[in-house]
């Protein structure tokens, strides 16, 4: 048969595995194939979570965005209407942080959307 020269590889494997489980407990930290499924299925959920973090960050700042333009008698989608009409290329997270950081530049900012939706 021949040689098997598998070993340096595997074994690095497992202990890169290991490595992860780091923090577990029980058979989750100790037991090979059980350490393999938990860091398996966690590598999936961060892979999917990195994704729902983008998704609830921008939910977040739609909120915000919404409650600061009704102050102004303004709605959430007239707002970015507005915003598209008069050329204001800014991003919700921008907006979300003048609206609560600098109300009064965002003020000017929801006068300007205003005089561009009345036009």
């Amino acid at each position: 048969m021949p040689k098997a020269r598998r070993a340096v590889a595997a074994r690095k494997r497992k202990k890169d595995y290991f490595k992860a489980a780091k923090g577990y407990t029980g058979g989750r930290r100790r037991l090979w194939r059980t350490v393999r499924n938990a860091v398996d299925r966690a590598r999936q959920y961060a892979y999917r979570d990195r994704k729902v973090r983008k998704r609830d960050f921008r939910r977040l700042w739609i909120v915000r965005l919404n409650a600061a333009v009704r102050a102004h008698d303004l709605n959430y989608s007239q707002f970015i209407q507005g915003l598209k009409l008069a050329g204001i290329e800014l991003d919700r997270k921008a907006l979300s942080n003048l609206a609560i950081e600098e109300p009064e530049t965002f003020g000017k900012i929801v006068h300007q959307v205003k005089a561009k939706l009345a036009a």
